[in-house]
């Protein structure tokens, strides 16, 4: 028997009582992720522009997130190993830079990936494109794209461009030009960058597209002429050169571009979380400035935005990647 003292108010506050000392703990749980330092992969080796984007936003979410944020190079197999090991991750405090090449181009050049991207991933935002710079050798007759393109089509096969390797971000921007302006320029493949550009500012390559921090300096000492630039608006670092688009090719746009990706297995209100955190360090002055310093652009969109991206950027190179017959090295 209820004491009379205990009347109908008395009881049902008691009940929210109690019922509120049940929700807190798990309120508290939730709200205290991350409980452990999160976990960066960079699916590509030291000292790329992937690693300077990744150290960027890091080091700003770390700021704010409550947890330290530590970037992991594990390269390897187009970046496919690493992919490979995010997805199978039931652990919600790791993650992955995703890039061009992992979201949009090897699921088109390999015959069969070891994840799915729009599958076992959830894109988080886009954080950087890096600018890709259409350059030839200074001794080729020509000033810009225009009159390299009609160049080429004056002695179809007996150009040469250079690139990183085949399915490389360099390989692929040349295949898109090839494609959009209908030229026949032969395609070499070097292992990396660095001697790819050596034979380039030799004379034995006349052309190749790479991004722009690595041209930069040999564009300015004369060593090689850009004649175009694979961004949608010319960049304040060169604004004497027209981008592809300007030149007669409209839409055109070729960047390399990173951007954040957790597994599917993440609990929805931690990758919401990270989604505020991670935007709000993309779009931040620190990052911007870190990564002015290298040319690359901040971005910092939404989830549904960098989706968005992933798939036309999937739509784009899909078309490019087949007409190329590109295949990986090796196979």
């Amino acid at each position: 028997m209820i004491p009379s003292h205990f009347n109908r108010r008395s009881l049902l506050a008691a009940g929210a009582a109690t019922a509120s000392s049940l929700w807190l703990p798990q309120a508290r749980a939730q709200a205290a992720w991350p409980t452990k330092p999160i976990r960066l992969v960079v699916p590509f080796a030291p000292g790329g522009s992937s690693e300077i984007v990744a150290r960027a936003v890091a080091g700003e979410m770390a700021k704010t997130i409550g947890q330290n944020v530590f970037v992991e190079n594990k390269p390897g197999a187009a970046g496919n190993i690493a992919m490979q090991e995010v997805a199978n991750s039931t652990d919600d405090h790791t993650l992955i830079l995703g890039h061009i090449g992992t979201l949009a181009v090897n699921p088109y050049i390999f015959a069969k990936l070891p994840y799915d991207v729009n599958r076992d991933f959830v894109p988080i935002t886009l954080v950087s494109k890096v600018p890709s710079l259409y350059v030839v050798h200074p001794d080729l007759p020509v000033k810009n794209l225009k009159e390299f393109v009609a160049y080429a089509k004056s002695k179809p096969g007996q150009l040469n461009y250079g690139s990183a390797g085949n399915g490389s971000a360099g390989h692929l921007a040349f295949e898109y030009l090839k494609m959009v302006s209908d030229t026949f320029v032969l395609h070499v493949p070097y292992r990396g960058t660095g001697p790819m550009l050596t034979d380039l500012m030799a004379g034995r390559l006349q052309a190749a597209s790479v991004g722009a921090p690595a041209l930069l300096p040999f564009i300015k000492a004369g060593k090689l002429r850009c004649i175009a630039t694979g961004t949608a608006q010319r960049l304040p670092d060169m604004p004497d050169v027209p981008t592809v688009a300007e030149q007669g090719y409209k839409g055109f746009e070729m960047t390399q571009w990173y951007g954040l990706m957790v597994p599917s297995k993440w609990p929805k209100a931690n990758a919401a979380k990270f989604e505020a955190e991670a935007i709000k360090a993309a779009r931040g002055s620190v990052v911007k400035e870190k990564l002015g310093h290298e040319m690359a652009l901040a971005v910092g969109n939404t989830g549904t935005e960098f989706g968005a991206f992933i798939k036309s950027e999937q739509a784009r190179w899909k078309p490019v990647i087949a007409r190329a017959e590109i295949k990986p090295d090796g196979a």
